[in-house]
């Protein structure tokens, strides 16, 4: 006889969506609830009429360490989506540019130093302050949650030349947050974590891209699971309060003012909506106050679709002494195949976005047009023939200092009831992988439970 509890999942992001796949699975009766109309949460694509063209509510990378992540991918049959190019472009606005590589010779360059005004002398102290800055990821010093990551570059002698031709903007890809801001210890348990899957896969951790649209990748593959293991998925169905009586989940209650009658919970969703949630659980006054603390942090994405092609060398190019907030400009053309009978889309993501976010969407696109002015020629005479904003005022939990002790764990005090989403205590930072990992770790929590009521 199978299990004949219910197991219900709250939030449909990605977390949500790994959680319930993998109940699914394993043969569990699943029912999954989200607020809104759509599943993806902040990962889904969107529709521009005006080009007849799905873009992304925001681009995403992917790096090789994800081993959760592809854990999903393969079990909703998108893996072929990911693709792993061998070099990317760093640009500056005087014209000049360098190739970035993981691997080979173009390793030993990236790690002694990128910028091309970089001397002998400059990569002599890149090298050994590159060497102290693993050494201390992997040994972290006592007082590196107090620290910026800017004042820990400072620190261990970081020259300035390889702070802005890779290390800057590198941490802000990360966490999301300028260097002056973001927690120290919130960059090394990334880079520690790299490092470490790097040395048990014997391959350094590289940096890919989804080659489709982000509902292919993560969405799609999800609904035929659901269907084919009968998973019950309901919309429009906003969670006010999970009911525990004695120490047992016994459903959610509504907003609707039903019930869900439920024997297990997996509560995925972000920490600006956790309130409210979790109020029969004995600790959670402690949750909702970490999970206020860890804030939120803004990320604007602009898409453009030109005229004309910019002239990029590779997918993604880093536009070094620019604005100090872009990561990368990302070619979707050269990424996805994509048509250009219309227009050409690059996809511009601005991290830690406090003054953008603001700002009209025409001032971001004449903002956004400015910068790639700047770096590319071919934008000169460039006319932008569509506009698509995407503002995420809350994107991802904050990452500045003092916040590396928040983070939950998925465990809490009933067992069978479990915390998932980026924002709990994972390996990596405010990623996909992150999520994904969480919902992981919950669903074994479930799954180590013994069958029946």
């Amino acid at each position: 006889m199978g299990d004949p509890r219910q197991y219900v999942v709250i939030g449909g992001g990605l977390a949500g969506l790994a959680s319930a796949v993998w109940l699914a699975e394993a043969g569990k009766k699943v029912t999954l609830l989200e607020r809104r109309g759509r599943l993806g949460g902040r990962a889904h694509a969107m529709k521009v009429d005006a080009v007849d063209d799905p873009p992304d509510n925001g681009q995403h990378v992917i790096a090789s360490g994800y081993e959760n992540l592809f854990r999903y991918l393969d079990s909703v049959g998108t893996r072929e989506h990911v693709a792993f190019p061998e070099r990317s472009t760093l640009r500056w606005p005087d014209g000049r540019s360098v190739t970035m590589s993981v691997t080979g010779l173009g390793a030993i360059r990236t790690l002694t130093g990128l910028h091309p005004d970089t001397g002998l002398l400059d990569r002599l102290r890149t090298l050994r302050a590159t060497g102290l800055l693993l050494w201390q990821a992997l040994n972290q010093p006592h007082d590196l949650a107090d620290l910026t990551t800017a004042q820990w570059f400072e620190r261990i002698g970081m020259p300035a030349r390889s702070r802005e031709a890779l290390w800057d903007w590198l941490a802000l890809g990360i966490a999301a947050e300028p260097v002056e801001i973001e927690s120290a210890k919130v960059f090394a348990d990334v880079l520690a974590t790299g490092f470490r899957l790097g040395a048990k896969h014997l391959t350094p951790v590289s940096i890919g891209y989804p080659t489709t649209d982000l509902d292919t990748l993560y969405v799609d593959g999800a609904l035929r699971v659901f269907r084919e293991r009968g998973v019950d998925v309901r919309y429009r169905a906003v969670a006010r309060r999970i009911h525990i009586v004695d120490g047992k989940v016994t459903g959610v209650a509504m907003a609707d003012g039903s019930t869900v009658p439920a024997d297990a919970v997996i509560c995925a969703v972000p920490n600006t909506n956790i309130g409210g949630l979790l109020d029969d659980l004995p600790e959670h006054s402690e949750i909702y106050a970490a999970a206020d603390k860890l804030h939120y942090t803004p990320i604007v994405s602009t898409n453009l679709y030109l005229d004309r092609p910019l002239g990029t060398a590779t997918e993604f190019e880093a536009l070094i002494g620019g604005t100090g907030v872009i990561d990368e400009v990302f070619d979707r053309q050269l990424m996805t195949g994509r048509s250009t009978e219309k227009a050409w889309l690059y996809c511009l993501t601005t991290s830690g976005a406090y003054e953008q976010i603001t700002k009209t969407n025409a001032e971001i696109v004449a903002e956004q047009m400015a910068l790639l002015r700047r770096y590319y020629p071919a934008a000169a005479q460039a006319e932008v023939i569509q506009g698509h904003v995407v503002r995420m005022p809350k994107a991802t939990f904050s990452q500045t200092v003092g916040t590396h002790d928040l983070r939950p764990p998925q465990r809490t005090s009933v067992p069978s009831l479990v915390l998932a989403g980026d924002w709990t205590a994972t390996d990596w930072s405010a990623t996909m992988e992150s999520a994904v990992q969480s919902a992981a770790k919950a669903v074994e929590l479930l799954l180590a439970q013994p069958a029946g009521r």
